[in-house]
């Protein structure tokens, strides 16, 4: 395993669900200074912690293998369905349009 690269994903997940380190460590049962130490490559997460982490949501196997676990199609709520539909409907240019605007609110979400 190559813990810089885990690591980074780590961070990338926390942030994504807009945790602080403390938060995180407590749902993997570290502490903040454990958490920190993973972030930075310092210490590679054993699988309780990993365990506990995907529980929460963290998509772990993007952590381990830089690959995003896919989401089965009949786990999409009727929402997210028409918005696919939607989404497939439209131009090339208009769907970079809404990928920008998309990217502008859950950046603003995350702060």
């Amino acid at each position: 395993m190559q813990s810089c690269a885990i690591g980074e994903r780590l961070r990338e997940e926390r942030e994504r669900f807009g945790w602080n380190q403390e938060e995180l460590g407590q749902l993997g049962g570290v502490n903040r200074n454990s958490q920190g130490k993973y972030e930075k490559g310092e210490r590679t997460p054993d699988a309780s912690y990993l365990s506990a982490i995907a529980a929460a949501g963290v998509d772990v196997l993007y952590v381990v293998t830089g690959t995003r676990t896919p989401q089965p199609i009949d786990s999409f709520t009727v929402e997210e369905t028409v918005f696919v539909q939607m989404l497939r409907s439209m131009s090339e240019s208009d769907r970079a349009i809404l990928g920008r605007t998309a990217q502008a609110f859950a950046n603003v979400k995350s702060k």
